[in-house]
């Protein structure tokens, strides 16, 4: 898939961090005046420009959400296997385009902090790190995962934060670290979580506090009411990022992430 489909959006998507010189050669037609190099050009009585490329490499910073709310999947797979794969596939872009990558999985604890580093090898054991590790926590904490990131990565880092986003009292937090490092926020949403089926009275249990409540969704107008908080919940946590300046990817359970990932990617290449 990265082969295939990512690699060359990916590299349009995320540019370096700036222009870095490289060599003086002779001018050729075409050339842009403004590069030319006077001194050298004085020297030899004919003129030479200034040849420049990008710095190209960058940081990647992976946070992936593993708190018990992700234990939870009405299609094919639960939100946290679909984290784990899409931080994966970040993941070999990134080293594919030579780019540091560093991890953090956090719940309402940091669970696990891999610092930045390049190679085949290093990635592997990120992605080894996304798809075993076991949580000691239930909950999730997003303001401690923000926090951490800010103190362990001093330079600014392209970051995808992979969440359901189920907790409160991020947002500042999260406007604080999208002012210092480049914050692409990854929100993963099940269907059920934005519409209930009428399946008579059911037993619905809270992941991160073992809380159970008895429901009847065969009531239309919990139903309804459910629906439409949920769309609530959901416009108010996009309309954050857009007031944030942070950018952002809609996954859905149901829907394949391939799509959405693309046209960020594209997205962002139209705006460099």
């Amino acid at each position: 898939m990265v082969n295939d489909i990512f690699a060359g959006e990916y590299e349009s998507a995320f540019r370096g961090r700036g222009m870095e010189f490289e060599e003086v050669r002779e001018y050729t037609p075409g050339d842009d005046i403004r590069d030319i190099d006077w001194n050298v050009t004085a020297r030899f009585g004919h003129p030479f420009v200034k040849v420049f490329r990008e710095e190209r490499e960058l940081t990647i910073m992976l946070m992936v959400d593993v708190s018990s709310s992700g234990l939870f999947g009405s299609c094919k797979q639960f939100k946290q296997e679909l984290a784990a794969e899409i931080a994966s596939v970040l993941a070999f872009a990134a080293t594919k385009n030579n780019d540091k990558v560093g991890l953090i999985i956090f719940s309402d604890n940091i669970e696990k902090f891999i610092p930045p580093k390049k190679g085949k090898n290093h990635v592997w054991r990120v992605i080894k790190e996304v798809l075993e590790l076991n949580p000691v926590s239930t909950r999730t904490d997003i303001t401690g995962a923000l926090n951490y990131l800010n103190k362990v990565s001093r330079k600014k880092a392209v970051t995808f934060l992979i969440s359901d986003f189920i907790c409160d009292n991020y947002e500042q937090a999260l406007r604080i670290t999208g002012k210092k490092h480049d914050l692409i926020c990854v929100s993963i949403t099940d269907p059920r979580e934005l519409g209930l089926p009428n399946v008579g009275i059911v037993e619905l249990l809270d992941a991160e506090t073992d809380e159970a409540v008895l429901i009847d969704t065969s009531d239309s107008g919990f139903r309804k009411g459910y629906s439409l908080l949920s769309q609530k919940i959901m416009r108010e946590r996009f309309e954050l990022f857009r007031s944030a300046n942070i950018d952002y990817i809609d996954i859905r359970t149901d829907v394949p992430y391939i799509d959405p990932i693309m046209k960020f990617f594209r997205m962002r290449e139209k705006r460099l």
